[in-house]
């Protein structure tokens, strides 16, 4: 079971849900865990796509401590890479994620510091705080964006769970926030929060949560690398401009988003690479013919 996110080149990764996705089948990815990070692994497999690989296979892609770092300091790179215009993110192995590693974890969570209530009580908001900005910060720089604007594609084995409630919990780091906006049902999502059962490809996929179901993970990444060069194809101001414009709606009414479409286009309309689009248009060539400027 495999699962992976393909991020545009845009200003917000919105959500990045990350329920226990599992799997039956073994992979191996090749490499290791990219110097400073210890949990992530770093590669760019073509012109303008960097490929994220959360690395520890041998931990089923646990989220231990270092990740929640590592993903902040990893996204805040990117977002200054004027070359990447397309993020891959996936898991090495044989499944995406199995969740938070709550043994690593457990001294953080379970044993909090403080000397009373209010203090204990301080140092563990300081602490999901932190957690919640490993995904926040996908949100905020300028080269990414999530649901609805990112691609969740999957194999056909993948499953999802919302496991929290099982383990004492209620689902943090923007789960139970932005899953609806992805899916759009409140009844199933309270139905999956709730009772943590597993969601399978077929459902994920009628449910809209998911937007292609691969085979197996060979076939899941070819599809994600054509999808991720067909965006890294197209005109950056282009995509970051309709990135941003979609997930603006998404939080604002129509006639908001009409005015800052506006706002927007009233600067944007004036880049190059419309006059360059058009040109390749009437040569009948494509987007791939065209020599787009770095941002």
């Amino acid at each position: 079971i495999y699962r992976l996110v393909i991020a545009t080149a845009v200003t917000r990764f919105a959500s990045l849900w990350l329920p226990t996705v599992n799997t039956v089948r073994a992979m191996s990815s090749p490499g290791g865990p990219v110097p400073p990070f210890t949990t992530l692994s770093i590669s760019r497999p073509a012109n303008h796509i960097t490929h994220v690989e959360l690395h520890r296979p041998e931990k089923r892609n646990a989220m231990n401590k270092a990740f929640w770092s590592e993903m902040v300091d990893c996204f805040n790179q990117i977002a200054e890479d004027p070359e990447c215009r397309v993020v891959v993110f996936s898991g090495a192995g044989k499944l995406f994620t199995a969740g938070i590693d709550l043994m690593n974890m457990a001294g953080d969570l379970l044993q909090p510091k403080g000397s009373d209530t209010a203090r204990i009580s301080w140092y563990l908001r300081r602490i999901v705080a932190k957690y919640q900005e490993t995904f926040s910060v996908i949100e905020k720089v300028p080269l990414l964006g999530l649901p609805p604007l990112v691609m969740y594609l999957l194999s056909q084995d993948a499953w999802f769970q919302v496991k929290e409630v099982d383990i004492g919990l209620a689902a943090d780091v923007g789960t139970l926030q932005r899953l609806p906006k992805v899916i759009g049902s409140r009844s199933l999502v309270n139905e999956l929060a709730l009772t943590a059962r597993k969601m399978y490809s077929d459902e994920a996929k009628s449910s809209g949560l998911v937007s292609r179901v691969f085979p197996d993970k060979e076939a899941l990444m070819a599809g994600a690398f054509e999808v991720a060069g067909e965006i890294a194809a197209r005109s950056p101001v282009a995509v970051q401009g309709t990135k941003i414009n979609l997930l603006y709606s998404r939080d604002h009414s129509v006639a908001e988003g009409l005015q800052f479409m506006a706002t927007w286009n009233m600067s944007m309309l004036q880049t190059h690479d419309l006059m360059k689009s058009a040109q390749a248009a009437l040569e009948k060539k494509g987007p791939k013919d065209v020599p787009f400027s770095k941002l």
